[in-house]
This record gives C-alpha cells, structure tokens and sequence, in this order.
C-alpha cells in the first residue's frame, strides 16, 4: 500500500511540474540563418546602441585586401556583411541570440577595379547609405586572425 501511494504521489507531482507554460514574450520571435556560400566568416562586430550584431563575410581576395596596409579591394574581391537585431536568449540568462534581419550589404570588385555596392532588405523608413562611406566601413575591418 505505501508503495502504490508513493508512486502515486511520484506520478502526480511529475505530471503538474511538466504543465508550466511558456509564458515568454519572445516566442514570436523568427531566427533568420544566413548561408555565406563559398565566403568565409572574415570578422564580426556589435553595434549595442542599435542591438544589432553583424558577420563579414568574404572570399580569399576579401581576406588579402583586409589584411594589406593599403585597404583597397583587390580585383575579385567579393564581400557581405549581414545585420541582425539581437534579442536576450530565452533559454540562458545573459546570453543573446540572433533575431530578425536587418540587411545584407555586398561589396564587389570586378576584374578591372570598378567596385560596387550594394544593399537588400534594408528597414523600410531608412535612408540608403552613402556607397563610398560604406565601402570605407567594410575596409576598416580587420580579419579574425587564424592560427
């Protein structure tokens, strides 16, 4: 009899702690991945007054461009930094994690070293920014350095 009444009493209290629900405001929330392709991950910043956090991407000319004193893109260089607003984890206090995206901005420089600017799904209400001012701002970046 005891035994029939602590598993009853096991079997209860496990069944009404699995009932909680998910009360959290961020359940709406769309993850949007970006696959980068053949690009590799160059380097990455945090923009907290915005709550934005972007990833250049980039392919082998991207990375030597970065990398030389100089800061012009070389011919084929092709890269992409992507924007998201980053919202509080609802899985681990303190962390953050990626949320909508803002926008893809694509720098490329042909065979000839015309290079050209680009940017999709920019907010709607922004105005487009100035083409050589960002070019300037993807060539501040400094690669991740690579053991």
């Amino acid at each position: 009899m005891k035994s029939t009444l602590l598993i009853f009493m096991v079997s209860l209290i496990a069944f009404t702690a699995c009932s909680k629900k998910n009360n959290d405001k961020d359940n709406e929330l769309v993850r949007v991945v970006f696959n980068p392709g053949h690009l590799k991950l160059v380097s990455n910043s945090l923009n907290p007054k915005k709550k934005t956090m972007s990833a250049l991407y980039g392919n082998e000319q991207a990375l030597k461009s970065l990398s030389q004193e100089t800061r012009k893109p070389e011919a084929g260089t092709v890269m992409k930094l992507v924007t998201w607003r980053y919202h509080d984890n609802p899985q681990y206090i303190g962390g953050t994690i990626t949320g909508e995206l803002v926008s893809i901005e694509t720098v490329q420089t042909d065979h000839l070293g015309n290079t050209s600017y680009d940017i999709k799904n920019n907010q709607p209400g922004t105005s487009l920014p100035d083409k050589m001012e960002r070019i300037r701002y993807f060539m501040s970046y400094t690669p991740f350095s690579r053991p």
